[in-house]
């Protein structure tokens, strides 16, 4: 395993914050590193640093030899006076790039619909940031670094990037760095997280789950040492009042698996409560359709639908950029009429729309938080009974107490995106339509919004590409493919096999360019029944390794969670399997081409 780059006792400050205080870690090749950690921390500083783009106060980065380092940042700095092909692949001539298969895969996905030719300066934002990620997956690069990559990118495209990335770094080489909000992403990439809080990084074996359970140990830990320490205190105040030392003992503290540290927790959701409270808010009709549909210039954007949306019905819309799923919105809220038939809102709705912009709180900029907080005099009811002010729900947003004297203006992207939440809830709505609501939210700010949003009894319409969410939050799916509305009762994972068998089926129905292109392999019978055997025995041994695999991921259940020595052996073993039916499908494809299969 060789060293590729790190930092020695570095430490980063700046006007506002310190963000790292003598920090040393190192980046090894085969390491697939998930950098998590609250708004403003330093993740992304972190990557800056590691990358040479963000000079340190103390200490040194250092880089071993030739190692070379790609890095997409946030926001890009496209020329845009570049051409499209220029900003991709530079002065590089097309026979070149277009002769590596790598290239142009990574090409044809992500500049898809964008003109070659055209100007960098007139391309949308998420066209930009495809151009950019591009740019920087097609370079040779030891060590790659990612700053939100999955930004713009609908849930096809997410999970055409996470398993390129899985691909590319399969056999160990190289080294991935990523920062993101997309936690099946971190789960489906990494192999490693570094969460980053207060000044230090802290690693931890394993993807995000891992991660989260190994949070939710320490976290068990660190109660039960309080409890002792407030216990010692307590035997010593009785020693001061009685004049004799108390002796007791106390059982260890020991979690078995994993599933001892939820065994107490309730459901997320109590299905049945939300239903009825939001049915005495709502009445029986909600929104019904009625054999509507949205047509543009002659186009069908959204086909003859007919759907009934109930009181209390959590909902997600996934679909590709530019399917409509905007389009379909307008239409549920009544803002767009259809082009037949006819939409229907029960009179009692009252809609409250979390728009991806942030524009409506620039009236108050130059309020401080608790000045606007203190202009309603209302409160929310959740359905559990409690009833929440203003300043409550943003605590129970993530805002801490020194964040309600700031000004608006001077909020991160992530605290305006929970005021504007805030704001819309106070607005006492009963049908909420939350478009991309994870947008500048870290991984923790989600899980409180997930957790707010569990109690909230109305009616919920969200359209986002973060597939942890969407299946977090709702309950039921549904995708809007070539303006046809499909319900998805697998989810996400249904929806993207529905999106390959339709791909599959083009292809079949397409005409066959060169029919007798496989004829000119010019095997004979010996050489077919070789191949033949040879996939045979693949196949067995892919069925080996697969039984291997499900005994490896079931050992690791049975390993304790502060073991994680252990765990970590034992999840490299479970990576080295994986690596090898990974090869062993590959050469079952190669046999199958050569076959004519």
């Amino acid at each position: 395993m060789a060293y590729y780059l790190g930092c020695e006792n570095v430490g980063l400050e700046f006007p506002t914050a310190k963000l790292f205080d003598a920090l040393t870690l190192g980046v090894n090749s085969g390491d697939r590193i998930g950098i998590v950690g609250r708004n403003g921390d330093g993740k992304s500083s972190l990557l800056g640093v590691l990358a040479g783009v963000v000079e340190v106060d103390t200490g040194r980065v250092v880089r071993t030899g030739n190692v070379t380092c790609g890095f997409l940042a946030q926001r890009d700095s496209l020329d845009d006076e570049l051409t499209v092909g220029q900003a991709v692949v530079g002065d590089t001539p097309d026979y070149v790039w277009a002769s590596d298969a790598k290239c142009r895969t990574i090409i044809a996905e992500l500049t898809q619909g964008i003109d070659w030719d055209s100007r960098v300066g007139t391309l949308s934002g998420g066209q930009r940031r495809r151009v950019d990620l591009a740019r920087v997956l097609i370079g040779d690069y030891d060590v790659l670094m990612m700053d939100e990559p999955t930004n713009h990118l609908d849930i096809e495209g997410i999970h055409w990037l996470a398993e390129h990335l899985k691909t590319r770094w399969r056999e160990g080489e190289g080294a991935l760095l990523l920062v993101t909000h997309d936690r099946w992403f971190l789960d489906e990439v990494c192999l490693n997280m570094w969460e980053v809080h207060d000044s230090v990084v802290t690693p931890f074996e394993g993807g995000y789950s891992a991660y989260i359970m190994q949070r939710v140990e320490r976290q068990r830990q660190q109660a039960v040492a309080e409890s002792k320490r407030k216990n010692i205190l307590r035997r010593e105040l009785a020693w001061l009042a009685r004049g004799a030392p108390a002796r007791s003992t106390k059982p260890r503290f020991r979690v078995e698996a994993a599933e001892s540290l939820i065994a107490d927790e309730p459901p997320l959701r109590k299905k049945v409560e939300l239903k009825r409270t939001a049915m005495s808010r709502l009445g029986k009709k909600v929104i019904h359709i009625k054999n509507a549909s949205v047509s543009f210039d002659g186009r069908e954007i959204v086909k003859p639908l007919e759907w009934n949306i109930g009181a209390g019905d959590r909902i997600a819309i996934l679909g590709t950029n530019g399917a409509g799923k905007t389009t379909l919105l307008r239409l549920l809220e009544g803002k767009l009429a259809p082009s037949r038939g006819r939409v229907e809102i029960g009179q009692t709705v009252k809609f409250a729309v979390l728009t991806q912009q942030l524009d409506e709180l620039e009236q108050y900029a130059d309020d401080r938080v608790r000045e606007l907080c203190q202009r309603y005099r209302t409160q929310v009811e959740m359905a559990d009974g409690r009833k929440m002010s203003p300043m409550q729900l943003l605590e129970e947003l993530g805002f801490e107490s020194d964040q309600f004297s700031c000004p608006v203006r001077d909020l991160s992207g992530g605290q305006k995106r929970r005021l504007q939440l805030m704001l819309i809830l106070l607005d006492h709505p009963n049908v909420l339509v939350l478009d991309e609501p994870g947008n500048d939210l870290d991984t923790d700010m989600l899980a409180q919004l997930e957790t707010l949003l569990d109690t909230w009894p109305g009616t919920l319409i969200i359209v986002s590409h973060d597939r942890y969410l969407v299946e977090r939050v709702t309950d039921n799916q549904y995708a809007l493919i070539d303006g046809e509305l499909l319900h998805m009762p697998r989810g996400v994972e249904g929806y993207l096999e529905e999106l390959r068998r339709r791909e599959l089926s083009e292809q079949a129905a397409a005409p066959k360019a060169e029919p007798e292109q496989k004829q000119d392999v010019g095997l004979g019978q010996r050489e077919l029944r070789e191949i033949k055997k040879k996939r045979s025995s693949t196949e067995r041994k892919m069925g080996t390794v697969r039984g291997k695999l499900e005994d490896a991921r079931a050992a690791l259940l049975e390993i304790d969670g502060t073991d994680y020595v252990a765990l970590g052996e034992q999840q490299a073993k479970i990576t080295q399997l994986e690596t090898e039916i990974a090869k062993l499908e590959d050469a079952w494809l190669e046999y199958s081409e050569l076959l004519g299969e």
